[in-house]
């Protein structure tokens, strides 16, 4: 081999090892947005789009309702877990989690959810009904009830068809509501660090039965989200208005 091939075939070694590099670095992205500490470490909220977001926590990615195709999720770190919360469009979409279910993912979902995926998206799931708990890779889950209350709002939640979901990460308890009014079931959780609550008419509730809601369990951080049409500065201001112990917090889902 001459000298003139040896120094190309070191070119282009050094310019596969770079472009090695700079996949890797795609590849092993990590979660941005807001932090909260827990006793195992701090869990990473990431709002991707209304209803759809990441969690990341001591190593795990965790999905909420992944929906927009795999172009939604791109740089993004791969699913450990994933939580659908209920049969609508902007909750459940087959083909996207087809699209980041790799073959260690493990999903939650109710019945509902579950009779209309796919075979192979299926096999990887784990049903649970209201009231139902389970644990998955050291992260605790409560199924809790969601559904409409208001007459002219009660087709389209049922109560018993989705599932809101209360996650323990170390010594805290998360809360993301899916699609639902102030239920009783939402007014008595005790011990609620954050919260992701939904207010958008007419499938779930206006500001104010969301502010309700809030003030009836006290989190100790809200967010509001699945908001679209929504007055979030008033529902602000009416949970600042009956409580100075609670935090609304912003985040980019639109």
């Amino acid at each position: 081999m001459t000298l003139s091939m040896v120094s190309l075939r070191a070119s282009l070694l050094a310019a596969g090892l770079s472009f090695l590099a700079s996949t890797s670095s795609v590849t092993a992205a990590e979660l941005t947005g807001d932090q909260v500490p827990t006793s195992a470490g701090p869990v990473t909220i990431h709002p991707i789009s209304h209803a759809t977001m990441a969690l990341g926590w001591n190593g795990l990615t965790i999905y909420v309702d992944p929906v927009g195709g795999a172009e939604a999720f791109a740089g993004l770190p791969a699913a450990d877990l994933i939580l659908v919360t209920d049969i609508h469009g902007d909750h459940f979409n087959d083909d996207t989690l087809a699209a980041v279910t790799g073959s260690t993912t493990k999903i939650v979902a109710p019945a509902a959810v579950a009779e209309k995926m796919s075979p192979a998206v299926r096999a990887a799931t784990t049903v649970i009904a209201n009231g139902a708990t389970t644990s998955l890779m050291n992260v605790g889950i409560e199924a809790i009830p969601m559904y409409n209350l208001t007459a002219d709002r009660l087709q389209y939640h049922e109560k018993g068809r989705g599932n809101g979901y209360v996650l323990s990460f170390g010594n805290l308890r998360f809360y993301i509501a899916g699609d639902t009014e102030a239920v009783p079931e939402m007014r008595n959780l005790k011990s609620i660090e954050v919260a992701f609550i939904p207010m958008n008419l007419p499938y779930t509730m206006t500001e104010e039965q969301a502010a309700e809601g809030v003030l009836a369990f006290k989190p100790h951080i809200v967010y509001p989200y699945h908001y679209r049409g929504s007055d979030v500065d008033k529902f602000k201001a009416l949970v600042n208005a009956g409580s100075a112990d609670i935090e609304v917090r912003s985040g980019k889902w639109y």
